[in-house]
């Protein structure tokens, strides 16, 4: 499992310092002059625009990862449907293997059957009684016999003429069991082909199959990765947020110090205008009763209206 650390120090992502954040008290917001929190005010604003920057960065690593996650996944995939198709092909060349094999064996039984009804295997082959007649014969021609003897050998001879033309009438019928057994060898060869195509596909789908597996292992991996690069962008997401929401504070906190200035200009200038209505009342007083205004008191008089 990869750690957040791991995962900085991989991808050289700036670490998000405690140190680096700027603080708001209640106190500096209620308290502080107007100087100390236009200040303050332009820090937040520019830790908060670092913060921005740092999450966006680490989205945009964390959007790569996701995308590489889902090519491996997509990778993945297409191992699984080669290897299933491949799967797919082994069992159609196994059925037939089997099918083969199994119409093969039937085939060599009927083959040992029917060697069995010629009884070709017992006995003496035709190679050997065409050796034993002529041997018997060039006996007969070359040896003086009794009369006995000689009846005996004529017998022996007639006796292996006629094993040798029994011999010779199964050899005839033999046809029909060469071809059965061409013909079993034929299906025997053929299942021999298939199952050597069902152990080709099944490696083939094996390395597919590892393949999928060994992709899986990586997209998770990938995955873990941008998943700690997600919590990375929420931890500087949220810091910038909190900047922000302080920035608009301070800002709130000076739009209210600015219409308290307002305020108390205005009390300031309506205090004045009433100063001067009573100043210029009373010199409005002295003119009725016929005392002499100078230049200054006549502008007064002008000012407020009253001449």
């Amino acid at each position: 499992m990869v750690t957040k650390q791991e995962v900085i120090e991989q991808y050289d992502i700036e670490p998000l310092r405690e140190e680096d954040n700027v603080d708001l008290s209640e106190d500096e917001l209620e308290n502080g002059s107007k100087g100390q929190l236009i200040k303050r005010a332009g820090q937040l604003r520019d830790r908060r625009n670092e913060l921005n920057q740092m999450a966006s960065e680490r989205a945009s690593k964390r959007d790569d990862l996701n995308a590489k996650t889902r090519e491996k996944v997509d990778e993945a995939q297409e191992h699984r449907e080669k290897r299933d198709e491949l799967n797919e092909q082994v069992q159609e060349h196994k059925e037939s293997r089997n099918e083969l094999n199994a119409e093969a064996n039937e085939l060599f039984d009927k083959v040992e059957e029917m060697k069995e009804d010629l009884e070709l295997g017992e006995g003496k082959s035709i190679e050997e009684l065409e050796e034993e007649i002529e041997e018997l014969e060039f006996r007969q021609q070359t040896e003086v016999l009794s009369a006995e003897d000689e009846r005996e050998l004529i017998e022996k001879i007639e006796n292996k003429r006629e094993e040798l033309a029994e011999k010779r009438e199964k050899i005839d019928d033999t046809e029909e069991l060469d071809e059965l057994v061409e013909k079993a060898e034929e299906v025997r060869s053929e299942a021999s082909t298939h199952h050597q195509k069902v152990t080709e596909l099944a490696d083939k789908a094996q390395e597919h199959h590892n393949e999928m597996i060994e992709a899986y292992r990586e997209a998770d991996d990938i995955r873990d990765e941008a998943d700690e690069m997600h919590e990375l962008f929420v931890e500087a997401q949220e810091a910038a947020d909190q900047h922000h929401e302080d920035f608009v504070r301070v800002q709130k906190r000076l739009r209210e110090l600015d219409k308290q200035e307002e305020e108390e200009r205005k009390d300031e200038r309506e205090a004045e205008r009433e100063e001067e209505k009573e100043e210029a009342e009373e010199i409005y007083q002295k003119f009725k009763e016929g005392e002499t205004l100078d230049t200054e008191d006549l502008m007064k008089l002008q000012k407020t209206g009253l001449l």
